[in-house]
């Protein structure tokens, strides 16, 4: 005979077990966003930027951010790069964005890009871009210069997403 204290609680308190592996998994997002958004802060707050204005707190949630130094050598990524990229941030840090170029990217809109860059003004283009693995993606791309209170160019950003239209 079974005791009826002990069918509830056995029927309230289980779980499936996907669901832990859910949490888990959005716990790790949360860590990582929080953590990216503690990182960008302290980049901005050192060359002060208003990282208000740059809107990177809504942005990153959805958006891979990419920090460039004045040569265009990448100092920031958030974790997202990893999934959009195959690379870890690691393995990009010190390098310039190119390295995710190939044959497929397209020369006219990297000379466009170039020009931007030169004349330091923003930027949005969508580009054949290339994974770790050598796989092509459409990148779309949302760069600009990043400016210090006094109005001087510090670095530049960029805002990223596979564009899955294209």
């Amino acid at each position: 005979m079974k005791n009826k204290n002990s069918e509830d609680f056995l029927q309230r308190n289980t779980v499936p077990i996907l669901s832990w592996d859910f949490h888990h998994e959005y716990m790790k997002e949360l860590k990582d966003l929080t953590y990216d958004l503690e990182r960008v802060s302290k980049i901005s707050s050192e060359f002060t930027w208003d990282e208000k204005k740059l809107n990177i707190s809504e942005r990153i949630k959805e958006e891979v951010v990419l920090i460039t130094d004045l040569d265009l050598k990448i100092v920031f990524a958030s974790s997202g790069i990893k999934k959009m990229t195959g690379y870890k941030e690691e393995e990009i840090l010190g390098k310039t964005p190119k390295m995710f170029q190939g044959p497929a990217t397209s020369k006219k809109d990297l000379r466009e890009i170039r020009a931007a860059v030169k004349k330091k003004i923003p930027f949005e283009k969508t580009l054949e871009n290339y994974r770790k693995n050598g796989k092509t993606y459409k990148c779309k791309i949302d760069a600009s210069p990043v400016y210090k209170l006094n109005g001087e160019i510090s670095h530049f950003i960029a805002f990223e997403k596979q564009d899955l239209s294209a």
